[in-house]
């Protein structure tokens, strides 16, 4: 697969949003001049980057029909963002156990948002004896009236799961989302928890992918149902950290998940299917223990492509806006230790990397927003706040 070897670290730009009012702020906003990341790799890309709003350890991302976002920050805030990068905090999130890779965590929209105004939320909370795990909950969100001082605002949350069992540690929470086309069924990424053993562990939904309705009942037609439990929540199993978790155009089933040491993976995702870890992993155990490649048992599902060395990946969103029509049909992962923004080009059911760019910042998610342009979200750098940026076609 193709390698880009730049390293160059990109001047740092920030946006302030200091205004008298939200109606002076609005209009500042869009007169203002885009503000471009420029020099360094920026000269090599196919692209132009906007810088649009900035957060503090933001987690994700998803859109409105109108462009309108909303973002979450690890640390427990949700902001709803303009696409002039005007922010405005939402008021009612719940409370979350922030640390180590734990806090707020994706947020996707209800399939019948425009009807029911629901959102739904992942985050972590804790439990008793310095344990802690991952729920997704859902909510309205209620948006004040126009020309109201009142905050946009979460109302009647409701917690539809939870992973089971809470262990100690602050790791390999996954918790990342996706609804399925139809919108019928809500699927759940949830890592093990940096425990190994829960990826194989049926009486447990960690390491797994579970699928529920979107009221968190369990399918009766899920591949485990009959056990019952957490058992019958069970989609796939046998995976590690699911950090990306989205549904292609053919209305496929996509997951990308970190390796231990090397070995990051991106899984085409199907029914009752064991995905191996910790029993195999094309990576290695930090410790330097080794774990036998996939090839070595096949009776496990193996990943359609890996990276070794590893790019550390989050975030995973398929493009097929007319804006770029070079990238129709690519999926975007963002890269963390990498800090790079990584293109994945696909053959059926084979997929490759097809470009990496090198953004001089752990970049945490990529999304195609509502008028085909590529949004990226930052999640620091180098001890700084992460950047929205919105990428065009360079002319």
């Amino acid at each position: 697969m193709p390698r880009l070897t730049l390293s160059i670290a990109l001047p740092l730009a920030l946006i302030a949003c200091n205004s008298s009012s939200d109606a002076q702020a609005e209009n500042s906003a869009e007169n203002s001049e885009p503000k471009y990341v420029t020099g360094g790799a920026s000269e090599e890309w196919p692209f132009l980057a906007e810088e649009v709003a900035m957060f503090n350890e933001p987690w994700a991302m998803t859109f409105m029909d109108d462009g309108t976002m909303l973002v979450t920050e690890k640390p427990g805030k949700l902001y709803l963002v303009t696409k002039s990068g005007e922010k405005s905090e939402v008021a009612g999130v719940p409370e979350v156990d922030y640390g180590g890779q734990g806090g707020l965590g994706d947020i996707v929209l209800a399939p019948d948002f425009a009807e029911s105004s629901m959102i739904y939320l992942s985050w972590v909370e804790s439990g008793g004896d310095d344990t802690r795990g991952a729920v997704v909950g859902r909510a309205k969100l209620a948006m004040p009236e126009k020309g109201s001082d009142s905050a946009p605002r979460l109302e009647d949350m409701e917690i539809i799961w939870k992973q089971f069992p809470k262990v100690t540690g602050r790791g390999h929470y996954s918790h990342r989302i996706a609804f399925c086309p139809d919108g019928d069924h809500l699927f759940i990424g949830s890592g093990e928890r940096q425990k190994f053993d829960p990826s194989q562990d049926m009486q447990a939904n960690l390491g797994k992918i579970v699928r529920l309705y979107p009221d968190g009942r369990v399918p009766e037609d899920n591949p485990f149902f009959d056990q019952g439990g957490v058992t019958a929540q069970i989609w796939s199993l046998g995976h590690r950290n699911i950090l990306g978790l989205a549904f292609d155009a053919e209305g496929r089933l996509w997951n990308q998940e970190m390796g231990p040491r090397h070995g990051d993976e991106l899984n085409l995702v199907q029914r009752g299917k064991n995905y191996g870890y910790p029993i195999v992993s094309n990576g290695d155990h930090y410790s330097g223990e080794e774990i036998p490649d996939h090839d070595t048992r096949p009776e496990f599902e193996a990943p359609v492509t890996y990276w070794v060395p590893a790019i550390s990946p989050a975030g995973l969103g398929f493009y097929d806006g007319d804006m770029f029509p070079e990238w129709k049909g690519s999926a975007f992962i963002g890269g963390l230790s990498s800090e790079a923004l990584v293109r994945v080009s696909f053959d059926g059911t084979k997929a490759e990397e097809a470009e990496r760019f090198e953004m001089g910042a752990r970049i945490r998610e990529a999304e195609q927003g509502p008028d085909g342009h590529l949004w990226v979200l930052e999640d620091e750098r180098r001890g700084s706040g992460g950047r929205l940026l919105r990428l065009s076609p360079k002319p």
